[in-house]
């Protein structure tokens, strides 16, 4: 019995290996942050290194991208980093999004809650030094500093969606 369960599963890993996710790799970047603001040298490295993996439309892929299940598990991640940030369509987000997301990735920086563990297990060179967390944080802070100086506060703010009377 357990024979055929295994045979089971490695029939079914095999067949799996056929069907392969779409591989995030646009490289549209018409919409990128760095068309609104400028990205110095810095920045840019330790965006390429640590972030833009998943925070990008061209996520450079490992040999075990290749494998399923994980092909779907890794697609799936990269989808959800973009919906939270995504540097090449940074300039499509009203002034309002994007000064709050910026202020997200100060808060999630701060906190160590990125690059994700899960991400820096495998990709030690991802792990940010404290002098790289603070150039991001500057530069972001930088930006958000530019948005207050150009833009009255009111547009600055994300507004709730109005709950409907009864």
């Amino acid at each position: 019995m357990i024979k055929k369960i295994v045979l089971a599963l490695v029939v079914l890993l095999a067949i799996a290996q056929v069907v392969r996710p779409t591989k995030n790799n646009s490289r549209d970047t018409q919409k990128d942050i760095s068309t609104l603001y400028p990205m110095p040298d810095d920045v840019k490295v330790i965006v390429n290194k640590a972030c833009a993996d998943c925070h990008t439309n061209n996520t450079n892929y490992p040999f075990y991208a290749n494998i399923q299940p994980i092909a779907y598990w890794l697609e799936d991640h990269v989808k959800e980093g973009k919906r939270h940030f995504n540097f090449n369509e940074f300039a499509s987000y009203r002034i309002a999004k994007q000064n709050h997301k910026l202020e997200e990735v100060i808060e999630q920086i701060k906190e160590g809650e990125m690059p994700l563990y899960s991400y820096t297990l495998i990709h030690k060179e991802a792990k940010l030094t404290e002098a790289e967390k603070a150039t991001l944080i500057n530069w972001c802070q930088s930006i958000m500093d530019s948005l207050k100086a150009n833009y009255p506060a009111d547009s600055l703010v994300m507004k709730k969606n109005p709950t409907p009377a009864k």
